[in-house]
């Protein structure tokens, strides 16, 4: 039993959902841990009838029977976006998925007023926008982070007395800061976290240890490497970690450190959403994602040309991955070609974890960069495993588990 973990070595988007599921179709699997980020992400699965789910908060496992999904203290969680969200999946054929769901009770809850004070900021930012998703994600680990100790966390939704005094000082504080809030009155927040918690498993740290003996789990991250909240390019960046280090905290916790493989994720164009360096952006690129339609928050959905040189630097923001899944293959052409380097520079130095004025440097000369463009290569695995230096274990040629292709043999099996 070998666990496996997953990330996106772009900018999000890149296809995390697709494969997890491809995972749990091609090997038995326990559980699907999320390990970074809230109802923000947005991982699309299509099956093969045409069945689809954005998975935000589930493991995009949940279409494969027993897969469970487990929330981890890392995730920052939204009862009210998760029931939302398990009515889509019983509408789609999947009436189980939270009888399937465990959540650790030391995750930070996301409430309307953290919502309602994201949108706020965002706003007054006017032409200066993050490209922040609206959702509140990153005003909770702020708050967290502000005050640790008066957090609304998960386990307080079975302490109705605390969790109560925690909300009304969640939205005293950002009132007095921002003014009035478009949020709902405490008291008509409260019945929801209490039916939230007689549905959901609420469980502590010992939860995750043993489902990690019980079978294979695969460890599901959010967003991209190159939005991590400490090496991705401030302030276009996530409040959250999405490298592999929370997996590999968690796995060490259970006394399991290194059983596990890292699988990095790659698109054969180089996209993001929301504003932010992108260097080979090509607005001529003849492509369009319906899975990613612009939105009032984070904008057009951009794409460019393989980016390697974004590409290595987050692998070595990353630690470096076992192997490589390379996704939307469907897309590669004539039209599409690779940059090695940029006019003015062949690598990305990554730096201290926390220095933000330095990523903010950072920023500011790849908005000035231009890329040096190659011809399509006529291999493209071959070739982004050449400029990686990492194998490329799956393509994907489509949005679904059958469109995968184990690119080594013997590796993995293909879906049951």
């Amino acid at each position: 039993m070998r666990h496996v973990m997953v990330v996106d070595l772009g900018y999000g988007d890149a296809g995390k959902g697709t494969v997890v599921d491809w995972l749990c179709a091609s090997r038995p699997v326990h559980t699907v841990v999320r390990f970074n980020g809230g109802a923000q992400a947005a991982h699309n699965v299509v099956l093969r009838d045409g069945r689809h789910h954005t998975f935000a908060q589930f493991g995009a496992g949940t279409f494969r029977p027993g897969v469970r999904t487990h929330l981890s203290r890392h995730v920052v969680v939204d009862p009210l976006a998760l029931a939302a969200e398990a009515d889509h999946l019983a509408a789609v054929g999947v009436p189980d998925a939270l009888d399937r769901l465990t959540v650790d009770g030391e995750a930070l809850l996301a409430t309307p007023y953290h919502r309602a004070a994201n949108r706020a900021r965002e706003i007054a930012r006017g032409a200066d926008r993050h490209g922040s998703c609206g959702l509140g994600v990153g005003e909770a680990v702020a708050y967290g982070l502000a005050h640790p100790d008066e957090a609304p966390r998960v386990a307080d939704c079975h302490r109705p007395a605390v969790l109560r005094r925690r909300l009304t000082a969640l939205r005293d504080r950002l009132t007095a800061e921002l003014g009035p809030l478009d949020a709902p009155p405490v008291e008509d927040c409260l019945p929801a976290y209490a039916g939230f918690a007689g549905r959901v498993a609420i469980v502590d740290r010992a939860w995750l240890s043993g489902a990690l003996r019980a079978g294979t789990c695969v460890f599901e991250g959010a967003q991209g490497v190159l939005l991590d909240e400490w090496h991705g390019f401030h302030p276009y960046t996530t409040w959250s970690t999405t490298t592999f280090a929370n997996a590999e905290a968690l796995l060490a916790e259970a006394g399991l450190a290194g059983s596990a493989q890292r699988l990095g994720v790659l698109r054969v164009t180089t996209t993001r959403h929301g504003p932010g360096p992108l260097v080979t952006e090509d607005p001529a690129l003849p492509f369009a994602d319906p899975r990613n339609p612009a939105n009032p928050w984070q904008g057009r959905f951009r794409f460019g040309h393989f980016d390697a040189v974004a590409h290595r630097y987050a692998l070595e923001v990353a630690g470096g991955v076992d192997a490589l899944a390379l996704t939307h293959l469907d897309l590669a052409g004539p039209a599409l070609r690779i940059c090695r380097r940029y006019d003015t520079v062949d690598r990305l130095a990554p730096g201290p974890a926390g220095d933000l004025a330095r990523q903010a440097a950072l920023t500011a000369r790849l908005l000035r960069a231009r890329p040096v463009l190659d011809e399509a290569p006529t291999e493209w695995p071959a070739a982004v495993a050449a400029e990686l230096g990492a194998p490329v274990l799956l393509t994907s040629h489509g949005p679904t588990a059958e469109d995968k292709v184990p690119a080594l043999a013997g590796a993995v099996s293909a879906p049951r």
